[in-house]
């Protein structure tokens, strides 16, 4: 995928509403995400004195907690661009005078100075953005230089049983393509991101009911393609859908089952190259890291 191009399948509209209307809370499926992304960090011998979450309070405020357990001294940033959520995570995350004096990483709910942090945080938020490219560069542009970066996402198996569901009966794909794992690490470099170490696993949820199975699906999204149905849907097609759910989904164990992939992905940002006869601008962040990687060097 070129590096100026958006996901073909996400509508920004779509996504900016999205945005703005999902609840401020973290749905169940993103804690266990983070849960399992947090216990990856017992690879990384290099320990932060300052990290970045990027908006938690959707992508798992108790996640949060495991990795200021794991990094207690560091301070930490949290990115919440929408007022309502950054009203949220100053009540569950900000620390109170008196904790602070005690001891313990700092908490800021603001934006992330350039070259502020050693490691980026992002759970479960990569596969809602309409320009995963301009956010990369926010993140690359927060890490210092050798920080790192640990994100996870949806990958192109999830619901692969509704998308079959629907295309057999004739109907638009019930949600977006989710990006592979190995476009991900292609988009990682071109952002100027190194050693890129992509994972991947399939996490299966059973429901109950075809209602409580749709409820756990508007708790994590919405439909973000260009080709969904745009006008509203009447309680006849409802009924149906629950019918086919509850016929075609329902596994061996009498149970509805969905499938969800879990990309995890994880990177550095490189000291930056210097190339002669080009006009580039450089950060001044990364070019004092430049000028002291020459001094060791030296």
């Amino acid at each position: 995928m070129p590096s100026s191009e958006r996901p073909p399948t996400i509508a920004p509209a779509a996504a900016a509403r999205w945005e703005h209307a999902a609840p401020a809370a973290s749905p169940w499926l993103h804690e266990e995400v983070g849960q399992r992304m947090a216990d990856r960090l017992q690879w990384i011998k290099r320990a932060p004195q300052a990290w970045a979450d990027w908006e938690p309070v959707r992508g798992g405020l108790q996640a949060h907690a495991l990795v200021a357990q794991r990094y207690p001294q560091a301070r930490a940033y949290v990115v919440e661009p929408l007022p309502r959520r950054a009203a949220v995570a100053k009540e569950r995350l900000g620390k109170a005078w008196w904790k602070r004096i005690a001891g313990g990483g700092a908490v800021e709910v603001g934006p992330v100075p350039a070259g502020g942090v050693q490691m980026l945080w992002s759970n479960m938020g990569l596969h809602v953005a309409a320009d995963p490219q301009a956010l990369l560069r926010q993140w690359h542009e927060a890490l210092a230089v050798d920080g790192f970066l640990m994100f996870s996402c949806l990958g192109p198996d999830t619901l692969k049983e509704l998308r079959r569901l629907y295309a057999a009966l004739g109907w638009p794909p019930p949600g977006h393509d989710f990006t592979d794992m190995h476009d991900w690490g292609d988009m990682l470099v071109q952002g100027g991101f190194a050693e890129p170490v992509m994972d991947m696993e399939r996490i299966t949820l059973a429901f109950d009911t075809p209602e409580r199975l749709l409820a756990e699906l508007r708790e994590l999204g919405a439909n973000f393609h260009p080709e969904r149905f745009s006008a509203l849907r009447g309680r006849a097609w409802r009924e149906r859908l629950h019918r086919e759910i509850a016929q075609q989904l329902r596994g061996a164990d009498d149970k509805l089952t969905l499938t969800f992939e879990i990309i995890y992905g994880h990177a550095m940002k490189p000291l930056p190259r210097a190339r002669m006869g080009e006009e580039s601008a450089v950060p001044l962040s990364d070019m004092r890291a430049m000028l002291r990687g020459g001094r060791a060097r030296e």
